[in-house]
Parts: structure tokens; C-alpha cells; sequence
């Protein structure tokens, strides 16, 4: 096996202690979930093993990652090819969803628990933006207001306008985020839209 391949499977090991204490999963839970045994996950994980596709494809499955981002296997240089999951230094996840160059673009957005007295450095920039929360409480500052939606709500609005996403200390939260440009929106079709 050439160099490069070793030293990615070898840090396997720390990338499946991490995502599973995050879950705050025993590796008995996890060998009942996976069909992998125990003692092969603990020696997975602190290096004593190197793990096997077979291995790898129930964990990726239970984990909801890609094969790619457990190994971490190297990017391409396109990031409309390459749709893995991008953590940020402020500990949230974009995750984009569409690939094609040029019109609506989505991204799954999740945010760590936040702090409410923190002061939003707030952006603009060209084009249109929807979003829709899909878990917790999303605060949106848009130029001077300050609008706090909950799960099932959606704003769309001008992205000239100053703007800012973060979750409140209420805990983390999920969403989805359209992001056009100028002058393309997200079309909402209706039942009276057929009469």
C-alpha cells in the first residue's frame, strides 16, 4: 500500500472515536447497531486495526456521512463537485446540496447553541436568499430587525441587506438556505395557483 493510503487509514481510527462520543454512543450500542463487534471498534478506533470497506460502510451508514469524509479522503478542487460537509471554525456545518454552476443554490446549514447578548457582524451581497428552519430556533438580523423563527418558519429577503444567521442559546438549529441571484426567487406554488 503506498504512503498516502496508510496514513489515511491509519487516522480512520480518531475520526470513529470522535463522531461516536459525539453521539455519546458505548461501543456496545454501536456493535448492536453496525453488526461489528466490540472489541473490533475499540481497536479500530485507538489504531490497532486498520478498517475494511466492510467495516466502513455500516459505520458511514450509522454515522449519516459519506465514505469520503470518514476517511477523509482528499477534495477536489471544485466545491459544486465535491458536496461534502464543511465544518467552521465557530463549530457550525454547511453542507451543500446542489452542484450545478449558475442559478438557485442550496445548502443545509446546522449552527451550534448560541449566545444571545453575542452582537452579529452583519454581511451583504448580491442576489436572494430563502430560508426554512428545520430544527430549533433560528434568530435572523436583517438590517435593523431582529426576527427569531422556529421550526417550519421561512424568510426570504434581499441579501443586500445586511444580514446575519445564528442559533439562540434556546440550542442549536438546522436549516436550509436558497441562495439566488439578484432578482431570482424561490417560486411557492399553491392550490389556487391551478384555478
Amino acid at each position: 500500500m503506498n504512503e498516502p493510503a496508510s496514513q489515511t487509514l491509519d487516522a480512520v481510527g480518531s475520526r470513529l472515536k470522535h463522531l461516536r462520543l459525539r453521539r455519546d454512543v458505548t461501543l456496545t450500542s454501536l456493535a448492536a447497531e453496525t453488526g461489528i463487534s466490540a472489541s473490533t471498534l475499540s481497536r479500530l478506533e485507538v489504531g490497532l486495526r486498520r478498517p475494511t470497506l466492510e467495516q466502513l460502510l455500516p459505520l458511514a451508514r450509522y454515522y449519516g456521512v459519506t465514505l469520503d469524509s470518514l476517511v477523509d479522503a482528499p477534495r477536489t478542487a471544485n466545491p459544486r463537485v465535491d458536496l461534502r460537509p464543511m465544518s467552521c471554525t465557530d463549530g457550525s456545518i454547511i453542507i451543500p446540496l446542489t452542484r450545478r454552476p449558475g442559478g438557485i443554490q442550496a445548502f443545509k446549514f446546522v449552527l451550534p447553541r448560541g449566545n444571545d447578548d453575542a452582537v452579529p457582524a452583519l454581511r451583504s451581497h448580491e442576489g436572494y436568499d430563502w430560508a426554512y428552519v428545520l430544527n430549533g430556533t433560528l434568530r435572523l438580523v436583517l438590517g435593523d430587525h431582529d426576527f427569531i423563527l422556529h421550526a417550519g418558519e421561512a424568510a426570504e429577503f434581499d441579501t443586500r441587506t445586511p444580514h446575519w444567521f445564528g442559533a439562540t442559546s434556546a440550542g442549536p438549529v438546522e436549516y436550509l438556505s436558497l441562495v439566488g441571484r439578484q432578482g431570482q426567487r424561490a417560486h411557492v406554488r399553491t392550490a389556487n395557483d391551478d384555478q
